[in-house]
């Protein structure tokens, strides 16, 4: 009996270190896929904000985005924030771009970025909002702010 406990237990022991093996492996490297995702929206909406290109950076953004330009602050609908952001781009021809700092926000769902954007007009501090919605990060909040 003491036999057959021994037996069952270290095949159950075996069991628990072979499943919490195999969930540290998955904890270990879920967040390397999520950051390998981010990292590439990351370099799009880089590439599109350096360019000027707001329809480029419209495909980022979410159903609904909160935009403010300097002192100018509202939600819009995709559509109406790529017109808001075209209208300050044509007005602010993007000479560099860069993010400077980024982290996660509210768990895994969110992320967050902080650049610098250079300008013919000066330079702007830019903040990008996002959150993840079925496997994509998409942008809730932009905001281009003069430094």
């Amino acid at each position: 009996m003491v036999l057959a406990f021994t037996i069952a237990l270290t095949k159950n022991t075996a069991m628990f270190k072979n499943n919490r093996t195999k969930l540290i492996a998955i904890l270990a490297v879920v967040p390397f896929l999520i950051f390998a995702t981010m990292q590439s929206e990351l370099a799009g909406i880089t590439s599109a904000i350096k360019s000027g290109d707001s329809k480029s950076l419209a495909t980022y953004f979410d159903n609904t985005v909160e935009v403010k330009i300097a002192n100018k602050e509202g939600a819009y609908s995709k559509s109406q924030a790529e017109a808001v952001v075209k209208d300050f781009f044509t007005k602010n021809p993007p000479k560099d771009f860069s993010f400077l700092h980024e982290g996660t926000s509210g768990g895994s769902n969110g992320h967050y970025a902080i650049g610098s954007l250079s300008t013919d007009k000066g330079k702007f501090r830019t903040y990008v909002y996002m959150k993840k919605r079925a496997d994509k990060f998409y942008i809730q909040e932009l905001s281009f702010e003069n430094e």
